[in-house]
């Protein structure tokens, strides 16, 4: 993919595969609007920002179909150039043999993602926001779409601005002490430079405490359901799925193989995994699943381990619990409707006792039967992926790039603190902040590789 503005004309279909009301062709760059007037027949001439109705021709001047083609001239525009939108009915057939047309018209092929690519080229989005764009695209909860569209709306790089701006303040007065000491130019006290580091940093730390769970939110989390065969996960899982999707009979051991479905739970996806009960293994089919079941509790965030509470805590339960030591554990103590007349027979104290993990085992009281506990076991999941939920006004973080660059970022100040603090000559000092600025612009893109460009973009679905 070209790291520069071509200036060549891309043309792709922007509609999904396949058949449906509308599919839309796009172009984009200086030749757009040559390179489609001719394969159109229009009631009237094309207008920026207008939509037209057009006949699409085939190569003999026939009519093939009926558009609504709109014209955006640059530079107001999605990608700052010429476009041109056809939006005709979806048949495949149509669509690819405008795309051809378009093709042999001087058109080329675009790459995944090179129209939002060339947004980001011209200055019309920065990184961050080309990211949204395909973090939009891939959303499938709501929640996901309105975080998505804050970060499209800029809202991390108003966020990064002003501190970009303290720290170039920072810097030019470092530089002008150093530069102009002879024009008596007084070099900034420590404690002052401490101060504006400090005023730097603090924001930059709270950012970087988001992705935490920003990444869940772009990404979602899998929750394993685990315990001894007839203790109800099965049951739990259709219950928080909210239909009937695993087999529950009143058989120990019906559940064989890894059954697994994907939920929302306030709007984060969540993969549910219903898994094989672990016991001793009677024949190799059932085997063969408790070893899927190990596997699923290795790979989960969270682990929801299934107690029957009309009977004992078994062994298998306590070495269940204890080999998840210092990983996210809840416990659903399930057939509580059972236990109404009879005594507890598993507790918080005993479940607590079998491992030493400093993070108490949440324990929940449900009915797959009566849906008692539900409301609570949903709350609980998500508190064990997002310990802090971040007020609506805050950017999040939502990738491994953008951590890593924020977390550069607090590493090179945290280098100019103890340069100060031991005394090194501002020069050195500089450097640091320096590198802080850098790990900033590479955030929203002021100053990154084509490398990171073409894996950013190459992620993006052809079209957009």
């Amino acid at each position: 993919m070209p790291p520069t503005l071509d200036q060549d004309t891309i043309v792709a279909i922007s509609t999904p595969p396949g058949r449906g009301g509308i599919g839309i062709v796009r172009l984009s760059g200086p030749a757009a609007r040559t390179i489609a007037e001719p394969l159109l027949k229009l009631r009237h001439p094309l207008a920026p920002a207008q939509a037209r109705f057009a006949h699409i021709l085939d190569s003999n001047g026939e009519t093939l179909d009926e558009a609504v083609v709109t014209w955006f001239q640059s530079p107001h525009s999605y990608t700052s150039e010429d476009v041109v939108e056809i939006a005709a009915h979806g048949s495949p057939v149509l669509l690819d043999h405008l795309l051809r047309q378009c093709v042999a018209a001087g058109a080329r092929l675009a790459e995944p993602g090179e129209f939002t690519q060339r947004a980001f080229l011209s200055g019309r989005l920065d990184l961050t926001q080309a990211e949204a764009v395909h973090d939009l695209i891939e959303s499938s909860t709501l929640h996901q779409a309105r975080i998505a569209a804050q970060q499209l709306g800029g809202s991390l790089s108003r966020q990064i601005t002003p501190i970009k701006e303290q720290l170039i303040a920072l810097i030019a007065a470092l530089e002008a002490g150093i530069d102009f000491a002879e024009d008596d130019i007084d070099l900034l006290p420590t404690a002052q430079i401490a101060t504006q580091i400090q005023a730097v940093e603090a924001p930059l730390q709270v950012l970087e405490q988001t992705f935490a769970y920003g990444r869940i939110v772009r990404d979602g989390f899998t929750l394993a359901i685990v315990g001894r065969p007839n203790a109800g996960k099965s049951s739990l899982f259709n219950r928080l799925l909210q239909r009937d999707r695993a087999i529950v009979t009143a058989t120990p051991g019906t559940t064989r193989d890894l059954v697994t479905e994907r939920i929302s739970l306030e709007g984060i996806p969540v993969e549910l995994v219903d898994t094989a009960g672990l016991r001793q293994a009677t024949d190799e089919a059932e085997s063969i699943g408790i070893a899927k079941s190990r596997e699923a509790i290795a790979e989960a965030d969270v682990v929801l381990l299934v107690l029957d509470a009309t009977v004992p805590l078994h062994p298998e339960d306590n070495a269940t619990i204890a080999s998840l030591t210092g990983r996210p554990l809840l416990i659903a103590r399930n057939k509580h409707d059972l236990t109404t007349n009879q005594p507890r027979t598993t507790t918080q104290e005993t479940i607590q006792s079998t491992t030493p993990d400093p993070m108490p085992c949440t324990t929940i009281e449900t009915s797959a039967l009566t849906g008692e506990g539900l409301p609570e076991l949903r709350r609980a999941i998500l508190s064990r992926v997002t310990q802090a939920t971040p007020n609506a006004e805050t950017a999040l973080l939502t990738n491994l790039r953008q951590q890593q660059a924020v977390s550069g970022a607090l590493r090179s100040l945290a280098q100019a603190q103890q340069a100060l603090t031991a005394s090194i000559p501002h020069e050195m000092l500089l450097l640091d902040l320096y590198e802080t600025l850098r790990s900033l612009d590479t955030l929203t893109g002021t100053t990154t590789t084509d490398d990171i460009l073409n894996q950013i973009f190459s992620k993006f679905c052809i079209g957009k």
